[in-house]
């Protein structure tokens, strides 16, 4: 980090490149961190009565002695801009102060500008876990930005490849003060990928000329999806838990299992999402929250009994739920309880349960991937593949598996 700038005003002449005139202009030469622009003064001179040590002109004459008050006057009002930059911990650039001089930088775009400006068009139309995490997003940025340039903000003009690999590289090395865990490389790639968003937002307002991310690639890596078997699902199911916290927590973990409901379309459900379907029988009709997909899921009898279960439960007519609303928090809590309790050796939360019904419950019992994929809601099929490749994986060690036991039979 940059503890201090370097910074330097210069007053120096230029000749007009067709000599129609053999009076020269005087420019402003600005100078921090070793780039340089300049900025003409409209002011002319004789090249002769001109001192380049000094960066002023020579002699007594009353034109000569405006034209020097004047370049003084111009440097103590770049001189000012720089300083102000400073107090205010702006990211300090060459570009900065000659657009502070020139006053053509109040209406520009910041990068916290933008985040505001994003949150505030985008809050009713992502999910309340989307936008809780481009919060987070923006919160390493603003650290950022403080760490690595000692400044509160940045003009998106001066977003470039170089910022985003710097801002990709502080989070790889970003230590956690509290008990999270660092960030891993899948985690930096969606923080990259959300300020690649909002980006995007600014370059479609025209807010910004030139895409920083043009030539970055986000590089995420495979990670497994884990799902119970169906031996797993069945432990589950057959626990018996005297506890009430852990038999609320298991029936809507198995009811997601059966049904493939993330945790937040879960707890939203209400009586009028249950309607007769085309075959006459119970369907769950929702949108899903994420992505705001309608979804149609014709109920298994495992997901009706546990709605039954919880018809006149008192926490649940009062929230006017089919069941007890439970933060997702103390539900995947809860749930590492329950693999403990059942001797299931896997990392289990709520998610599981979708992942366990598209491989175990739909997928493995030959339910077509295009049913799974509009059951999930999942905007495009390839989502779904994921699945299928699981599946696929497991066929191939149950084949290997056969294989073995005939050869020694």
């Amino acid at each position: 980090m940059r503890s201090s700038n370097t910074f330097g005003i210069q007053f120096v002449i230029r000749l007009p490149k067709q000599q129609k005139t053999d009076q020269a202009t005087v420019f402003a030469r600005i100078s921090v961190n070793g780039s340089r622009r300049e900025i003409s003064l409209k002011k002319k001179v004789d090249p002769q009565n001109w001192d380049n040590a000094r960066g002023k002109a020579r002699g007594t004459k009353d034109e000569i002695r405006k034209l020097n008050e004047h370049i003084e006057r111009i440097r103590t009002l770049i001189a000012d801009g720089y300083h102000q930059l400073v107090q205010q911990k702006k990211i300090v650039t060459v570009d900065a102060v000659k657009s502070l001089f020139l006053g053509d930088d109040q209406d520009e775009i910041t990068l916290i500008k933008l985040g505001e400006y994003h949150n505030a068009e985008m809050k009713n139309k992502l999910a309340d876990g989307t936008m809780k995490n481009y919060y987070t997003t923006q919160r390493y940025i603003a650290t950022f930005l403080k760490k690595k340039y000692n400044a509160a903000d940045i003009r998106l003009s001066e977003l470039n490849y170089k910022f985003i690999l710097d801002f990709e590289n502080y989070l790889k090395n970003h230590q956690p003060k509290d008990h999270q865990k660092p960030l891993n490389n899948n985690g930096i790639m969606k923080h990259m990928e959300r300020l690649c968003k909002m980006v995007n937002l600014a370059i479609t307002l025209d807010w910004l000329i030139k895409d920083p991310f043009a030539k970055y690639k986000l590089h995420f890596d495979k990670v497994e999806r884990f799902f119970l078997t169906k031996d797993e699902l069945a432990t589950i199911e057959k626990k018996n838990f005297t506890i009430e916290r852990l038999r609320l927590v298991k029936d809507l973990f198995l009811f997601s299992c059966y049904t493939g409901l993330a945790y937040i379309d879960t707890m939203k459900l209400t009586a009028g999402n249950i309607v007769k379907g085309i075959d006459g029988e119970n369907w769950l009709i929702t949108n899903r929250q994420k992505t705001d997909t309608s979804v149609r899921i014709p109920l298994l009898p495992q997901a009706e009994r546990l709605i039954g279960r919880y018809k006149d439960h008192p926490k649940a007519v009062n929230y006017g739920t089919l069941f007890p609303v439970i933060s997702n928090q103390k539900m995947n809590a809860y749930l590492k309880e329950i693999a403990d309790l059942c001797n299931i050796d896997k990392a289990i939360t709520f998610h599981i349960a979708r992942h366990t019904f598209a491989t175990t419950v739909t997928l493995s019992n030959g339910v077509p991937i295009e049913s799974v994929s509009k059951m999930l809601g999942h905007t495009t099929i390839r989502t779904t593949q994921v699945y299928a490749k699981v599946v696929e994986h497991k066929l191939s060690e149950d084949m290997q598996n056969l294989k073995k036991r005939m050869a020694n039979q």
